[in-house]
């Protein structure tokens, strides 16, 4: 077998060329948000400009043009994921500044590849630490480990919090929709309090300067959705019916989300609220039925319950040029961690991520959504789980609606796994008797 070649991620990023981006602005940028009207207000950023790190919320593809417009008339260095790397070729994206990663991986070249343009560029370095684009149009995990890369960076952080992007393309509903746009930059500390404030103190102001809700900022601004289809693909992330409690028995079309277990219909109104045709609603707030879900997922980590084991697709990522087909593998997961076996290479695989190892999994709906090119290497619901060398994009097989809730699990694994470590911490300070 050809000898494959993986991404070097120590190739220090360029400084975005002036030239292509202004094309860009010009081509990609201005003309993807026409139609949609843009608002940017900033708060407190009175003496801040380049270099700072800029911390983004993270919710449809619109993001990328409006943080692009959020900090004009400066260009950013993007940290960016290896997929849209691929999507978009990676000469173009380094010539663009574009930093590439893989999604939740602990890697250093990413931190000195960062500071790299804060230091020698002078630039804005954007991040999307959520990491992944929000299921319900609310702030999903952020680490603590960007508090850790705000002290190491040394300059300014900057959270830019953007709202509309959700509601005009939700992951499970891509389709865009022209509504208004609003980009609030907010500086959350001066470049001297990254050292003076402790890593605990930072990832406060941190988790509280970039929680949003895009469907309270939808029911402020009345801002109404008009298509007949706003309700197609709710299913995918509301995959339980609070009325029977049966999972992955829920189907969407046009305006209605149906249960096929107990019969019971809700309607979507043109503000995003919920009521059911017969009964109780239970809940009349998307993010308030996400939340319910993820409760019940808890429960089922915290009391041992929880546990997964489906044939899945697997496909790698080992560049940013194409995706490799490696047949099917088996993916299992417990309060234990989470477990991949499967060929990759020609060779057998077996990767095992303790609890304490995986914070969170990207997962897409239906991807990749209109992009035909590559419909023959990667089709349908994905996982995608790397290491620091390779992406594995898995689809299970003959299962519906399972990625909402495994991405809630891995989540809850994890917060539950940090907890023991941190209680057997304290039950057992010093334990082998260090002076």
């Amino acid at each position: 077998m050809k000898e494959i070649r993986h991404y070097d991620f120590s190739r220090k990023p360029r400084r975005a060329n002036p030239f292509l981006m202004m094309l860009a602005r010009l081509l990609a940028i201005y003309p993807r948000l026409r139609g949609k009207k843009t608002t940017v207000v900033k708060m407190g950023m009175d003496g801040i400009k380049p270099p700072y790190f800029l911390l983004a919320t993270h919710a449809s593809m619109l993001d990328f043009p409006l943080m692009y417009v959020a900090v004009s008339p400066h260009n950013a260095n993007n940290v960016v994921a290896i997929d849209a790397v691929r999507d978009v070729g990676d000469g173009l994206m380094r010539s663009l500044g574009c930093i590439c990663t893989r999604k939740f991986v602990k890697d250093l070249r990413l931190v000195r590849n960062m500071k790299h343009c804060v230091d020698r560029y002078g630039s804005i370095v954007c991040m999307y630490p959520e990491a992944r684009y929000s299921l319900d149009g609310t702030t999903s995990y952020i680490p603590e480990a960007v508090a850790k890369m705000c002290r190491l960076l040394k300059v300014p952080v900057v959270a830019l919090r953007m709202y509309g992007t959700f509601i005009a393309a939700p992951q499970w509903n891509k389709p865009e929709q022209n509504i208004p746009l609003r980009a609030e930059l907010e500086c959350i500390a001066t470049a001297e309090e990254t050292q003076t404030l402790s890593t605990a103190e930072l990832d406060a102001r941190i988790q509280s300067k970039l929680q949003r809700d895009d469907y309270a900022y939808q029911r402020e601004y009345g801002i109404r959705l008009r298509s007949p289809h706003r309700a197609d693909g709710l299913h995918s992330l509301l995959y339980q019916c609070p009325h029977c409690k049966k999972e992955f028995e829920m189907h969407s079309e046009g305006t209605k989300l149906r249960c096929a277990a107990c019969g019971k219909v809700w309607t979507m109104s043109e503000l995003s609220e919920l009521s059911a045709e017969d009964g109780e609603t239970e809940f009349r707030y998307i993010p308030d039925w996400a939340k319910w879900e993820r409760e019940n997922v808890r429960r089922e980590v915290e009391s041992g319950q929880y546990f997964l084991d489906c044939e899945v697709t697997v496909h790698t990522l080992p560049n940013a040029k194409k995706f490799c087909d490696q047949g099917r593998g088996r993916l299992t997961q417990s309060i234990e961690g989470t477990t991949l076996t499967c060929t990759a290479y020609g060779k057998p695989v077996t990767l095992t991520w303790a609890g304490t190892e995986l914070e969170s999994v990207h997962i897409e709906y239906d991807y990749p959504f209109r992009k035909k090119k590559y419909r023959e290497n990667v089709f349908g619901d994905c996982i995608d789980i790397s290491t620091v060398e390779d992406s594995y994009w898995l689809h299970p097989v003959g299962l519906r609606d399972q990625l909402t809730k495994i991405s809630y699990a891995t989540e809850e694994i994890y917060r539950l796994a940090l907890s023991r470590t941190k209680q057997s911490d304290v039950e057992n300070p010093n334990p082998h008797g260090g002076g």
